[in-house]
Formats: structure tokens, sequence, C-alpha cells
């Protein structure tokens, strides 16, 4: 119960907070928004239609989409991510004359991309969505494999497009740095600020450096039997996951035991496991 508490209690509070910061940053500005929304706002622009009543409209085939190809849960999430999102722009649309951020385009960008993503990020972090474009990308992506960060992008280039031929040069830049601020933070919010790195170290005395990782670090190692494609001499290719406070050390242990140590380091974007955050 407390875990669905959390999870709804998000979905909320992220809605909340996309909407706020639409009314207060977006509209007072004239910049557009990504997806089903955007189209809503151009829409508000020329005709002073509600962006709300506009979105919930336009994501009634959306619904479908998500109950017919992804099941009752994935529908219902997105329902009540679009309801309140959708609500709460129109209930919160009073806050427009009252932008902190009077004829400052540039910083209005920037700080609706960083609410914006924050409102988002919690949104997908509970796992839900806000309709639109996140559920045709993931059709698409179901149907096609088509990676979903790249079609929402060209989804929303194309919204950004519809804006430069409405309106003017400005509003698409600005819109762009809000979207691109947006997906960062966003990205951020959903994987996690506590950065991890994977790292594969090749050496003769990989497990002389495992078991000083494990007895200084309290990491777990796991050992993977290998061979030189040349030499076809059997190794033992250590495998860690660790936070990013912990790399050096890791290569400090490592050269200390072998100067001749081959690494490989990445970033790895989500870690679930023993010593690591269950989302």
């Amino acid at each position: 119960m407390k875990k669905y508490i959390i999870q709804y209690a998000m979905i909320v509070i992220g809605a909340l907070i996309s909407a706020i910061s639409c009314n207060l940053f977006l509209i007072p500005n004239h910049f557009l928004s990504g997806g089903l929304t955007g189209i809503a706002i151009i829409l508000h622009y020329l005709f002073d239609l509600p962006i709300g009543i506009q979105n919930i409209i336009f994501n009634i085939p959306i619904l479908y989409i998500a109950y017919h190809f992804f099941g009752r849960l994935y529908f219902f999430n997105t329902i009540l991510g679009t309801s309140l999102y959708s609500f709460f722009i129109d209930l919160t649309s009073f806050l427009t004359p009252y932008t902190p951020l009077h004829n400052n385009p540039m910083l209005s960008a920037i700080v609706a991309g960083v609410v914006s993503g924050i409102g988002f990020g919690l949104i997908l972090r509970a796992n839900a969505n806000t309709g639109g474009a996140d559920v045709i990308a993931a059709l698409i992506k179901k149907l096609y494999s088509y990676n979903i960060g790249t079609m929402i992008f060209a989804l929303n280039c194309i919204i950004v497009l519809c804006g430069l031929c409405l309106f003017n040069f400005e509003v698409a830049i600005y819109t762009l740095i809000y979207m691109y601020i947006m997906g960062e933070v966003d990205n951020r919010i959903v994987t996690g600020f506590n950065k991890r790195k994977s790292i594969m170290i090749i050496s003769d005395k990989s497990e002389q450096i495992a078991g000083l990782i494990m007895l200084e670090l309290g990491r777990g190692v796991t050992l993977i039997n290998g061979e030189g494609g040349y030499t076809h001499t059997k190794k033992k290719i250590l495998y860690i996951v660790v936070n990013l406070t912990q790399l050096s050390k890791i290569k400090e242990i490592a050269l200390n035991i072998d100067k001749k140590a081959f690494f490989i380091i990445s970033n790895a974007s989500e870690v679930n496991g023993k010593g690591f955050s269950y989302h």
C-alpha cells in the first residue's frame, strides 16, 4: 500500500509541477511544447482554446493505442497522467499573468526546462506518462524497434517546425532550448543523480585485484573467463559496477597490483541489485 501511495503521489505532484511550469513560463513567452500538448498550445495562441480540454480530446485515440497494444496497467497510468496534467493546466491558468520572469525569454526557457523536467521525470519514474508523443513513440518502438528517445525528439521537432511557420524563429529556438533542458533533467530524475560506472579489467593478476576490491570497497566482483585473441593465453576478466566516487580507488587498487592492467570504463544508466537502489 505504501508503495502505491508514493507512486500515485509522485504522479499527482509531477503533473501539478509540469502544469504550473507551462502556465508560468511557457504561455507568457509564447513558447511551444512537445507532443499533443504542443498542438494544443498552438491552437490556444491562435483561438484562445483551453489547453487542458484540448489535450484530453487529442489523447482519446492515444488511450485506445495504450490499451490495445500495452495492456490495462499502462492504459490506466496513461489515463491518470494525462487527465491530471490536463486538469492542472487549466486549473492553474490564472498564474500566467504572474510570471516572475517578464521579458526574459532565455531565462524563462531554462527555468521552464528544469521545472518541467522535474515534473515529467516524477511522472515517468512512477511508471506513468502524459499520453501523446510518449505512447506514439512507445508504439513505434514496439512495432519497428526504433529508439523511444529518438522518436519523441523527431515528433517534437515537427511541432517546433509548425511553430516556426506560424510564429517566428525566436520562438522555435527558445522552445528547442526548453525541450533540451527538460529532456536532460527528465533523464536525471528517471535514472537518478547518483552516477554508476561499469568497469572491465583485464589483467594477469585479476584474482588478486578482485580480492582487494572486495576487501577494501565491499563491492562484488564478477570473474569472466577470457582468452587472448593473438596469444590464446587464458585470463580472468573482472567486471564490476561502482559509484562514481569509488572509481579512482578501483583504478588505484588495480594499478598497484598490475601496472599493465587494461581498463574499459563506461556509464551505467540504471543499476538494480544488491548494494544499489531498486526502482
